[in-house]
């Protein structure tokens, strides 16, 4: 057989193509074919040498593979045996199976005896571990509820009342269990539902309020975190609150007590929200108390903007959390067979939580806003025309009987007794907050107190202008995520409209008005300053009206709220046109003019062409070349001796009391600093403009050309006045040397050591009143005002001294000594005051000197010297001499001295035209 195989093998290896059964037939057949013995032979022999060869090559195989050979041949020998044993043994068990089958068959009753007694013992059996297992179902649900496996407790608690009413309940032994358990489940869920609510209203919010914390507060947090942030997740299951918040709500599925928790939801709401509003305020005076803030000696509304955006953060959250049980809530309605509707769960939305947030924010405002003051003080009779508050609200705004205020006998605030109730107080409070995981530290002593209330700052309606801005962007994201479709039914948004347009606005307006009044309303306004303290305030370093000062502050507040209550622009910027209108139509109504009649000075600086010509001279505009500044000077002394004639100034049209003088100069200075200011307040105001739409559809939008030109003129106005009352402080200083001291009541034809050489007496009127206008501009108005009053009065002066002498009867030397002596005590009075030479006084000192001279050497002086002065003022000089001299010739002599004088002067112009003439060819 395994020659044959390797036979087969070396075939194979011949041919791979042909099979070796079909070799040795062909032989075969070959064989037996042929007659030929030779060819059998032949054939016989070619065969042999094949299986010698092949016998050779098998041998070779043999000894090459021996161990494999072995190890196969003994491997076959080996499953030959196993499989023959396991015949045998087969055959042996459907032996013993025919015995058993017969033997089974002979006591079939006595068997399913036996097989039913086997089953109701294995029943039995599950029943007591059943029984069992429920009898440590109260020490197992303890141990599930501590560690807040609230889903495992509640399936557990349900399978086992289940079974307890089910397949147990002929279990008599077990009817205190099932008591118990019953007892636990109807209670069960109101645990849960406690849970649930921290969840949503502590839970959520306790990581908020943290940055407030100090640096080793929050490194203390951070390191607690990082070190056993992963522990607590692994053994804490409520870690992730909002999945946890889906197991308390499939809990409560299974104990179908969704319609129970949604009513617990709903109705609990509000007040646990009131709850987060008592806590945060504590947390923020716990902060500012860390800070070393005292609130109950200064008033921080900068903390109750804290508050509103922690209370913001807490309620963002809350409604975040309420959105995820709503979610679950779906989901589980969905699930219901027969429908939510018919398993009595009515879903809430997202309004109604957004509805509960602002009802208590609006509460919150109310108190902290004092609607009750503020209503009281802008509406004493009125009914409240804001609805849409609620029984809560109607409540507050009741009528409430008076209450005595609560007066203590004895304190024992500082008594050892109290210091360690506090410290113990303290002490429970960084417990609470401990657990439920929001800020520890604080003292309630810390907060303001206010009825039932405590506050973090003091109640004002003007904390409006810290928290608008933060809130009305809250308001703007409730709309937003209530929708389009109610966005209009924004209780907070109506109640802020209500509250600034209604109460806030009106408050304003009244508390300036009061402000105004006080100073507007005395006996004399516009003579009443600021104090030393307001004027080092403010950096001026002149006096203001106290009235200016109040007017300017009530700008400034308005121009704040302004910028801090965007929204409201316009009115604002309406009131200050109004106050600043009645505040113009004061101060027009003051000294420079009476109400009976203007005084010269008033009236020419309100008449347009006067004011206008004033004006436009070069000293107003405060130009330095010297010669256009005499030729101003001239202009301007022509005007106002143009103006007035020879006649004399009654004194009731002029100013001569010094305090309305510098009454008239503080309110110059008063108008120009509030017209900087305004400009100032102005000139940024369309770029400071809020871009935010109004609170309400109906508000009107900010019309910026009106008010704008209308503010712009008002600011006009005030530095007109201004300009005005400089003006008339320049006039009342020019009208000073009018009446003019040469008049015909005085003597200058003296005759020397024989009549009194002193100082004319409206010489030295002239000079007290100069000097009393000096002590009193000087120290009320600006250096550059102070020199426009007194700059040109020389020049004018010097005009009437030389106009004067036209009326003199005669001057003899000692008159004209004396004029000069007039001359020099005015000019250097004026120079003590101007610091300046004041040359026009030279001029006219000259011009008296010239008296000195006879009629013929004052032609031969004229041109000598050349022409200075007109032709008048020499035509009136020589014709003093005519009058003072004697031996001066006839009538006819005079006439032709006068006409001398005249060609003189024409030779005089025509020389100095022709020198002009030549100096332009040459240029």
């Amino acid at each position: 057989a395994v020659k044959m195989a390797e036979t087969g093998r070396y075939k194979g290896a011949v041919s791979k193509n042909k099979d070796p059964s079909g070799l040795l037939i062909s032989v075969i057949r070959t064989l037996s074919s042929s007659d030929d013995v030779q060819d059998r032979e032949t054939e016989k022999g070619r065969l042999e040498e094949a299986f010698e060869t092949c016998d050779r090559d098998l041998d070779e195989l043999i000894v090459q593979h021996y161990a494999e050979l072995t190890t196969a041949i003994r491997t076959y020998q080996s499953i030959t045996e196993r499989i023959t044993s396991s015949r045998n043994k087969i055959k042996q068990v459907k032996e013993n199976l025919l015995s058993c089958k017969m033997l089974l068959h002979c006591k079939r009753d006595e068997l399913r005896k036996l097989w039913i007694e086997g089953v109701e013992h294995k029943h039995v059996l599950q029943l007591l571990d059943e029984i069992e297992s429920i009898k440590q179902v109260p020490q197992r649900l303890e141990a599930y509820m501590a560690s807040k496996h609230y889903l495992r407790a509640t399936d557990m608690l349900v399978s086992a009342v289940d079974s307890l009413d089910g397949h147990l309940v002929q279990v008599e032994g077990l009817s205190d269990l099932r008591l118990e358990l019953h007892s636990k489940k109807l209670n069960i869920h109101l645990v849960l539902i406690d849970e649930l609510h921290r969840h949503l209203y502590i839970k959520s919010t306790s990581r908020l309020g943290l940055k407030n914390l100090d640096k080793n507060a929050a490194r203390r947090q951070v390191y607690i975190e990082n070190t056993w942030g992963t522990r607590l997740r692994e053994l804490d299951p409520e870690e992730n609150s909002p999945e946890f918040m889906g197991i308390l709500i499939k809990a409560l599925a299974k104990l179908k007590k969704i319609p129970e928790t949604i009513k617990a939801i709903m109705e609990r709401l509000e007040p646990e929200l009131k709850q987060i509003v008592k806590r945060s305020t504590t947390q923020i005076a716990d902060h500012a108390y860390q800070r070393g803030e005292n609130l109950a000696q200064q008033s921080q509304p900068r903390l109750l903007l804290e508050l509103l955006e922690l209370l913001f953060d807490k309620f963002k959250a809350v409604a975040q959390a309420h959105n995820v049980v709503r979610s679950h809530l779906q989901q589980i309605a969905a699930q219901c067979p027969r429908g939510a509707q018919e398993e009595g769960i009515k879903l809430y939305d997202q309004a109604d939580v957004s509805a509960k947030i602002q009802t208590v924010l609006q509460v919150l405002l109310m108190e902290y806003l004092d609607v009750k003051n503020s209503r009281s003080t802008t509406e004493t009779s009125a009914q409240l025309s804001y609805a849409r508050t609620g029984s809560e609200f109607a409540a507050f705004f009741a009528k409430k009987k008076p209450q005595r205020a609560k007066q203590s006998l004895f304190k024992f605030e500082s008594s050892s007794h109290a210091i360690s109730m506090s410290a113990y107080l303290r002490e429970q409070r960084r417990e609470l907050y401990s657990k439920s995981g929001e800020l520890q530290g604080g003292a309630d002593d810390n907060l303001i107190e206010g009825g039932e209330m405590k506050f973090v700052c003091k109640p004002g309606a003007r904390n409006i202008t810290v928290i608008f801005q933060p809130l009305l962007r809250f308001i703007q994201e409730i709309e937003m995520n209530l929708g389009p479709g109610q966005a209009k039914q924004c209780q907070l948004r109506a109640f802020l409209t209500y509250y600034i347009n209604d109460l806030f606005l009106n408050q304003v307006r009244t508390e300036i008005n009061k402000e105004i009044v006080a100073v507007s309303k005395v006996a004399d306004p516009l003579k009443i300053l600021a104090s030393a303290d307001t004027m080092k305030v403010l950096g001026v370093q002149r006096p203001l009206l106290q009235s200016t000062v109040v007017v300017e502050k009530s700008i400034q507040d308005l121009m704040s709220l302004m910028q801090d209550l965007s929204a409201y622009s316009n009115q604002f910027l309406e009131m200050v046109c109004d106050k600043l209108k009645e505040y113009k139509e004061i101060c027009n109504t003051g000294v420079v003019q009476c109400e009976e009649k203007l005084t010269i000075s008033a009236s020419w600086s309100k008449d347009e062409d006067i004011s206008r010509l004033l004006q436009s001279l070069p000293n107003w505009k405060r130009e330095d070349e010297e010669d256009v500044t005499r030729t101003a000077f001239a202009k301007e002394s022509e005007v106002l001796t143009g103006n007035l004639g020879d006649k004399l100034i009654p004194q009731n049209e002029i100013l001569r009391d010094v305090s309305d003088l510098k009454a008239l100069a503080n309110l110059q200075e008063s108008m120009e600093w509030l017209a900087v200011r305004l400009k100032a307040f102005f000139s940024t105001l369309p770029y400071n403009l809020a871009q935010s739409p109004p609170l309400t559809h109906d508000c009107q939008p900010f019309s910026n050309q009106r008010i704008l030109q209308t503010l712009s003129d008002l600011t006009r106005s005030f530095q007109d006045i201004a300009n005005r009352c400089l003006l008339a402080l320049h006039l009342e200083g020019a009208l000073l040397p009018l009446p003019h001291p040469t008049d015909q009541t005085g003597n200058y034809a003296i005759v020397a050591n024989v009549e009194s050489m002193d100082y004319d007496p409206l010489v030295v009127k002239l000079n007290k009143d100069i000097s009393a206008i000096d002590e009193a501009m000087g120290a009320a108005l600006q250096q550059h005002k102070f020199q426009y009053i007194f700059e040109g009065l020389g020049h004018l002066i010097s005009c009437i001294l030389i106009n004067g002498a036209q009326y003199f009867k005669r001057i003899s030397e000692s008159g004209i000594k004396k004029m000069c002596r007039n001359i020099f005590v005015l000019q250097q009075n004026l120079t003590n005051i101007t610091m300046s030479r004041e040359a026009d006084l030279d001029c006219a000192r000259q011009y008296y000197e010239m008296l000195y001279n006879t009629a013929d050497e004052l032609l031969n002086l004229v041109v000598d010297q050349g022409v200075r002065y007109t032709e008048l003022e020499y035509i009136n000089a020589l014709s003093l001499l005519h009058r003072s001299q004697t031996g001066v010739g006839d009538l006819s002599t005079q006439n032709i001295r006068l006409q001398r004088l005249k060609e003189i002067i024409c030779e005089q112009a025509a020389i100095k035209q022709a020198t002009k003439d030549k100096k332009i060819t040459t240029v």
